[in-house]
C-alpha cells in the first residue's frame, strides 16, 4: 500500500467509512498473527492475541499522528500487547533451551500407522518443522524472543525496531546479535536442518503424538502457510541461524476475518470511534 493511499484510508477510516478501516486491518492482519504466532508459540493464542491487538489498533486509530508508517504503529501497539500478555500456554510453562535439549535427547518413539492415523510421514513432520521452529523461540525471554523475530524474520532496520521496542539502536543491535547466537548455537547441536546427524523430526513423530504435541487429526500449522516453500527454503539455507531468516508469514484463519466484519459492524466501536472524533 502506498503512503498516500494509505493516508487517505486512516482519514476515510477515522471519520467512520467502516470499509477503508477494515481495509486498513487486513493489510496488517496476517503480520499481526504472525507475530503473535511467532511470540507465543501456539495458533489458539495467537488468534486470541491478534484479535485483542486488532481491537487496540481501532480504538486507537485517531491517536496515530502518521509521524511512521502505519504498519511501524501497529508493529508497536502489537509488541507492547505481546510483551506484557500472561494468557500464553507458556507463561506458566516457561521453555529454555537446556530443557528443549534434554528432551530431544530423550529417545524416539516408533509411529505406527495407528499413532499416525494414516497420515503421511513427510506431511507430519514437515507440520513438526513449524510447529518446532515456534516453540524453540520460547526459551528466548521475551523481549530477545521480540528482538530475534523483528530482525531475523521481520527484518526490520536496527532504528525502526529499536524505536518499536523503545531502546537505543546499539542495543538493539547487541541482543539481537547474542539472541541469533544461542538460537544458532541450539540449532548447530541439536536441529537435523543444521546437522545431520542431530535430531530429526520423521524420528520424532512417535514422541510428539504421544505427549500430545502433534494431533495428525488436526495440522494447525499446515492450515496457515502454504508449507512446501517454507520447508525447501529452511532445508536449502547454509548459515545455522538463518534457519528462521527465510520468512514465513502465515495466514490467519477465517474467524478473524468474521470477527472483524462483526465488530466493524458492532454499536460498541461506533460509539468509540464518535468519541475519538469527539475529542481529537
Amino acid at each position: 500500500m502506498d503512503k498516500k493511499n494509505e493516508q487517505e484510508l486512516i482519514q476515510a477510516a477515522i471519520q467512520g467509512d467502516s470499509g477503508a478501516l477494515e481495509e486498513l486491518l487486513l493489510s496488517v492482519r496476517d503480520q499481526i498473527f504472525t507475530l503473535a504466532l511467532r511470540m507465543l508459540g501456539s495458533v489458539a493464542d495467537a488468534e486470541d492475541a491478534a484479535s485483542e491487538i486488532l481491537i487496540k489498533v481501532m480504538c486507537n486509530l485517531s491517536a496515530f499522528r502518521q509521524e511512521s508508517a502505519f504498519s511501524t504503529w501497529v508493529y508497536r501497539i502489537a509488541v507492547n500487547t505481546l510483551l506484557t500478555t500472561r494468557k500464553s500456554m507458556f507463561a506458566d510453562q516457561p521453555l529454555s533451551f537446556e530443557i528443549m535439549g534434554q528432551d530431544i535427547e530423550a529417545g524416539y518413539i516408533e509411529a505406527s500407522q495407528k499413532d499416525t492415523c494414516g497420515v503421511d510421514h513427510e506431511v507430519l513432520a514437515d507440520e513438526l518443522k513449524l510447529s518446532c521452529t515456534n516453540v524453540m523461540l520460547q526459551c528466548l525471554k521475551p523481549e530477545d524472543r521480540c528482538i530475534f523475530i523483528l530482525g531475523t524474520m521481520f527484518k526490520l532496520d536496527s532504528q525502526n525496531a529499536a524505536d518499536i521496542l523503545n531502546i537505543s539502536a546499539e542495543n538493539y543491535r547487541q541482543r539481537l546479535s547474542r539472541s541469533r547466537k544461542k538460537v544458532g548455537d541450539f540449532l548447530k547441536q541439536y536441529c537435523g536442518l543444521v546437522n545431520k546427524d542431530s535430531c530429526s523430526c520423521q524420528k520424532r513423530l512417535g514422541v510428539a503424538i504421544k505427549t500430545h504435541r502433534l494431533n495428525p487429526q488436526h495440522l494447525e500449522y499446515s492450515d496457515h502457510v502454504k508449507i512446501e516453500n517454507f520447508i525447501q527454503n529452511m532445508e536449502d539455507l547454509d548459515e545455522i541461524s538463518d534457519v528462521y531468516r527465510e520468512e514465513v508469514r502465515f495466514c490467519s484463519h477465517l474467524e478473524i476475518k468474521e470477527f472483524l466484519k462483526k465488530l466493524l459492524q458492532s454499536r460498541q466501536l461506533n460509539e468509540v470511534m464518535n468519541e475519538g472524533r469527539e475529542t481529537a
